[in-house]
């Protein structure tokens, strides 16, 4: 992705004077808190939701988050979908986010936190594409800003509910993953994203659940398959004709109805699952295809992303 993010002056908020009664009563906005990395992606993001209808706020201190909700409710349902940028630069406000997100969940207010993340390399090339210090760098490299931004957002991306890796990602690809999350009118009860990975290109740092099939006899091994992928149903055939690899797929699809059950229960509406194998060529991308299959039957909306499957 060659973007970067805007760091220009923050959002005003006009808040106006409280409504009558009735006005109060209205709808609660459905709330997105947008954070992550200096460089990976939330300008982007944000104006995607913004071009979805969101009604978007840059840079507001986190202890204003539950007064915009306010005034939200109350503007008779115009402002039905608010999305708030919260980064670094908000830095002195940033403790205050923790008590916010508490007042907004005492406020039955249906909010979600979108982290987005990058590598420490892809980072280091944007900045210097553009020419800018990172915010936190004063006057260290701009790896020491990294190291101290990923120290400060460490807490909020273990909370956050949909991590999106842009290493690898353009504009255009990040604007496609958030419109598959966050274009439908009505929000699945779970969405998965099962995604097929090469372990020697490295784990998916988005990864919420890794399931390593490598323990399956490798198709790349045998001449008449090797050019082919996962999606070959001869090599597909292969796969599944393993002992193991049907008993492996039915289990570890029971054990996801128990974790979606849970994932439901705690309000959590979105999981990545990540199968790997050597290379994201074969094992990997027949079993994500039959795992998603089995996600989908269970109700489960499940997007398929094959990350390292050409590569070779």
């Amino acid at each position: 992705m060659n973007e970067h993010e805007n760091h220009g002056d923050g959002a005003q908020v006009n808040t106006g004077t409280p409504g009558d009664t009735a006005a109060e009563a209205a709808a609660i906005p459905e709330l997105v808190i947008i954070s992550g990395m200096s460089g990976a992606g939330r300008s982007t993001a944000a104006k995607c939701l913004e071009d979805l209808g969101w009604f978007v706020v840059d840079n507001l201190p986190p202890a204003l988050i539950p007064t915009m909700v306010d005034l939200g409710a109350r503007s008779q349902g115009n402002v039905a979908r608010i999305a708030v940028v919260v980064d670094v630069r908000g830095r002195r406000f940033f403790d205050n986010l923790r008590e916010s997100l508490a007042d907004l969940a005492a406020k039955n207010v249906k909010r979600r936190v979108l982290f987005l993340e990058a590598s420490d390399d892809a980072l280091v090339r944007r900045f210097e594409s553009v020419r800018r210090p990172h915010p936190l760098q004063g006057d260290g490299r701009i790896v020491d800003g990294i190291a101290a931004e990923r120290d400060l957002l460490r807490e909020l991306r273990g909370d956050a509910d949909l991590v999106i890796d842009t290493s690898s990602l353009n504009v255009h690809e990040l604007r496609a993953k958030m419109d598959a999350q966050f274009a439908g009118e009505e929000e699945p009860e779970l969405r998965a994203t099962v995604m097929s990975f090469g372990y020697k290109y490295g784990l998916p740092v988005d990864a919420d659940l890794v399931v390593d099939c490598r323990f399956l006899p490798n198709p790349h091994w045998v001449p008449e398959l090797r050019p082919f992928t996962g999606l070959n149903e001869e090599v597909a055939g292969y796969v599944f004709n393993q002992p193991g690899a049907k008993e492996f797929l039915d289990r570890y699809a029971e054990l996801l109805q128990l974790i979606a059950t849970g994932y439901r229960r705690e309000g959590k509406r979105y999981v990545t699952i990540a199968v790997g194998c050597t290379g994201g060529k074969h094992r990997s991308v027949a079993m994500s295809e039959r795992l998603a299959a089995r996600l989908a039957a269970e109700g489960v909306e499940t997007v398929i992303v094959h990350r390292d499957m050409g590569r070779e």
